[in-house]
């Protein structure tokens, strides 16, 4: 829809709206919050660093989608977050210049993945916010709450840390569910239910043993998903990136129809308000 400085200056027009929240869609399950003139930027991944590292594997990593933005032109983050360690979601090429052009930005992570993230990123190990599950951290009137994530288990540390998150961002009379890389797991529903979500952002692309990697909900389980915890509207994500890897968003589409689930679909640099 709109791209590198086209897409910064819309983003830039609403700094000054009090009245609505925006959201824009990144790519695969990256998204920008803005609210009230403070960004949030989701789990980003703005790089071809995956195409170049399996490109000459019998994984390829073929993009499917432009680039939406240019790390280096995002400026004026309060907050970036990194559901788990897997490069779509918590990416060196994306993260290094946006950490450098953002020097007052907070960073949240899965405290279970510390050394990795800050082995990473190249940043200093007590930098970035580390939590659990069923834990909490205000920023800038923005409020994470950390839900676990199966990502093909529910992963933890030696210290019970989850290895794979999601968060419930909540704002002002809002709350937002971005549900990182998951399966549907016991609990899942009873956790997220009870925030009452006004979007709730889940991935589409499925678990396919052939694929090698791990898997996540596909078309019929996110939309009963958001049916279930009783989501305003949900918005897929995480397709049309790999062409390994990806699903039909259409199928999604139709089955968020058929048991009456609201929905929105977004293209690359789309933008969602509320």
């Amino acid at each position: 829809m709109k791209k590198d400085e086209v897409l910064v200056n819309e983003m830039d027009s609403f700094l000054n709206d009090d009245d609505h929240f925006h959201l824009w869609w990144l790519g695969q399950s990256g998204f920008l919050l803005q609210w009230k003139g403070i960004r949030v930027l989701i789990d980003p991944y703005l790089s071809d660093s995956l195409t170049k590292k399996y490109l000459t594997t019998d994984k390829p990593h073929t993009r499917m989608s432009e680039l939406v933005v240019k790390p280096e032109l995002l400026k004026n983050i309060s907050v970036v977050t990194s559901s788990h360690n897997h490069t779509d979601h918590l990416d060196a090429e994306t993260l290094m210049p946006i950490l450098k052009n953002n020097p007052d930005i907070k960073f949240i992570i899965p405290e279970a993945n510390r050394d990795f993230v800050a082995e990473r990123v190249k940043c200093k190990k007590d930098f970035p916010i580390g939590l659990n599950d069923s834990r909490s951290v205000t920023i800038d009137a923005f409020t994470f709450h950390c839900i676990r994530a199966k990502h093909n288990e529910i992963e933890r540390d030696e210290n019970g840390n989850c290895k794979y998150m999601g968060y419930v961002i909540e704002f002002g009379k809002y709350k937002i569910y971005h549900s990182g890389d998951t399966l549907w797991f016991d609990g899942l529903v009873d956790t997220v239910n009870p925030f009452k979500v006004d979007v709730a952002v889940l991935p589409i692309n499925g678990n396919k043993q052939e694929r090698k990697v791990a898997g996540n909900l596909d078309c019929k389980e996110a939309a009963e998903l958001g049916k279930a915890i009783g989501a305003g509207c949900v918005i897929p994500c995480h397709y049309d990136m790999f062409t390994f890897n990806t699903a039909d968003v259409n199928d999604f589409a139709k089955e968020a129809e058929k048991i009456d689930q609201p929905y929105l679909i977004l293209k690359g640099g789309g933008h969602f308000s509320l």
